[in-house]
């Protein structure tokens, strides 16, 4: 998917989520999404990765592999959303799992620490998926979550 050049707020109320998906663009990379009960009435609400994630929220499979994501967080932080970013469509991981693949120690608390921070803080959930790690925490809301979850069939 070609964004380059693309910044900006762009955002669309969904059926299936009863509320909006609202994505901020930076230089041509996805540097936030958000669910507000309502689009703002500044946001634009035609792209083309709003279309898709309306598919996707509609059944269609969809890994988004080709969205040019920024992420604005820590280096360490960064290191547990790339590991959470390996995660197929349609498996999850625990916690402890995730704490594993990101190279760092499931039984050390302060590595549990940094994945449940990293996890809560995600400003790209969907694109960034810790709809598919079991007892989060998690930064996308509950009710969005389980849609997200029932879509890919967890």
């Amino acid at each position: 998917m070609d964004t380059t050049g693309t910044s900006g707020v762009f955002a669309r109320e969904f059926d299936e989520i009863g509320r909006a998906v609202e994505v901020g663009f930076a230089g041509g990379r996805v540097i936030s999404v958000s669910f507000p009960a309502e689009a703002p009435a500044d946001a634009t609400a035609d792209h083309e990765l709003l279309d898709r994630i309306g598919t996707y929220l509609g059944g269609e499979r969809d890994a988004f592999d080709d969205v040019a994501t920024g992420l604005t967080v820590p280096t360490d932080r960064r290191g547990v959303l790339e590991a959470l970013d390996t995660i197929p469509y349609g498996e999850e991981v625990s916690v402890s799992r995730l704490t594993r693949l990101a190279a760092l120690y499931a039984d050390d608390p302060e590595d549990l620490e940094l994945v449940t921070d990293a996890l809560r803080e995600n400003p790209i959930p969907v694109f960034f998926p810790d709809h598919r790690v079991q007892g989060g925490p998690y930064a996308t809301p509950g009710d969005v979550r389980e849609t997200l979850r029932r879509v890919e069939g967890l």
